[in-house]
């Protein structure tokens, strides 16, 4: 007869659809998103099995929420960004602190591409980005700015996707994988123009 039985059911407040979503992040972490299903996320968070359907619709919903939400921490991150290889640091980081959101960001066809969060996300993470590259002047370089940025991007997306595939372990060893980034950047992408004359700072 109580009202207020259930503590386990978090309603107020916004909890109810953070609770999904650490669920729906920890359930991917474990499986993959593949396996992600709403009926065990709420058995999962401990309500009922029509609430997450009521906050995401349906499980593209949720997916698409779960990488509006990855790209707002990731353009976040980029934003306070130093320099550029700073930058690729953070995006490293970025993926082996929320490797879950990682995983779901980059896997376009679980997400609804038309979403107006997911949209603004993606375009904030990718203008932090593009700030990172044009802050080294490319095109002084004689590199066009969106292929410098390709090149960027490729770097630490590639270096933070083998890592967490664990394809890494052998070379990084127990090296600090952003230390190891960091060398790996600093061989790749020169902070200095190269003068052509031999000039050395």
């Amino acid at each position: 007869m109580t009202q207020q039985s259930s503590p386990r059911r978090p309603y107020h407040h916004g909890d109810l659809r953070r609770a999904i979503l650490t669920a729906a992040l920890d359930a991917i972490a474990a499986d993959g998103p593949s396996a992600l299903s709403l009926r065990d996320l709420a058995r999962r968070a401990g309500v009922s099995h029509a609430a997450p359907a009521h906050h995401f619709r349906d499980r593209t919903g949720l997916l698409t929420a779960i990488a509006a939400e990855g790209y707002g921490l990731l353009a976040t991150a980029l934003i306070e960004a130093a320099d550029l290889r700073d930058a690729g640091v953070r995006y490293v980081r970025f993926a082996r602190e929320h490797p879950a959101h990682f995983q779901v960001m980059f896997t376009p066809e679980l997400l609804r591409a038309d979403d107006l969060e997911l949209a603004t996300a993606r375009a904030l993470a990718g203008d932090a980005l593009r700030g990172a590259v044009s802050a080294v002047h490319p095109e002084e370089l004689g590199i066009d700015p969106r292929l410098a940025g390709v090149a960027a991007w490729s770097l630490a997306h590639g270096f933070a996707t083998l890592l967490l595939s664990h394809n890494l372990d052998g070379p990084v060893g127990d090296r600090d994988p952003e230390e190891v980034f960091r060398t790996l950047a600093a061989m790749l992408f020169r902070s200095e123009a190269p003068s052509g004359r031999g000039e050395r700072a």
